[in-house]
């Protein structure tokens, strides 16, 4: 997301981002986020101004799910995806031709499956099933407000 930014406008950005995320209501962290930095980079900076428009509202999922505490800064970090996807480049960094997509998803798994021997538990693990029934909630609630309602046929006069 901050790529785009040139290195000294990056840190301030970085800030009300963070202060963002630290916040367990979503409501007051959407608030907070730098929808005003996102403003002002609209015209030195259009390519960070949209990156950060565009995943701002992802980057706050875990607060938007109410996940707090330990596993929300697990949730909140890259490192575990980070690792996994260190360990399938390792798995796969000797192969030479990739002859299919279907050779690329094995390898892919086979990575996964490598990654997986060195998982440890998850910190906040004892939260997991909140989480689990937060994502229901959410998939629930927003099933019910994306589905179109149904067509009324017109009686004959």
């Amino acid at each position: 997301m901050l790529d785009y930014l040139p290195e000294r406008d990056r840190p301030a950005v970085m800030r009300r981002l963070r202060a963002a995320w630290k916040l367990d209501d979503h409501a007051t962290a959407r608030e907070r986020a730098p929808d005003r930095a996102v403003d002002e980079l609209e015209h030195p900076h259009p390519g960070a101004a949209a990156s950060l428009r565009e995943g701002l509202e992802e980057t706050l999922t875990v607060t938007r799910l109410g996940v707090r505490g330990a596993l929300k800064r697990t949730l909140a970090s890259t490192n575990p995806c980070e690792s996994m996807i260190e360990c399938v480049r390792r798995t796969s960094r000797n192969v030479k031709r990739w002859q299919s997509g279907e050779m690329c998803l094995r390898w892919t798994a086979a990575g996964m499956l490598e990654a997986e021997r060195q998982f440890r538990r998850i910190i906040g693990h004892a939260d997991i099933a909140k989480l689990a029934n937060a994502v229901e909630r959410d998939i629930a609630r927003h099933t019910i407000t994306d589905t179109p309602a149904p067509e009324v046929a017109a009686s004959p006069v």
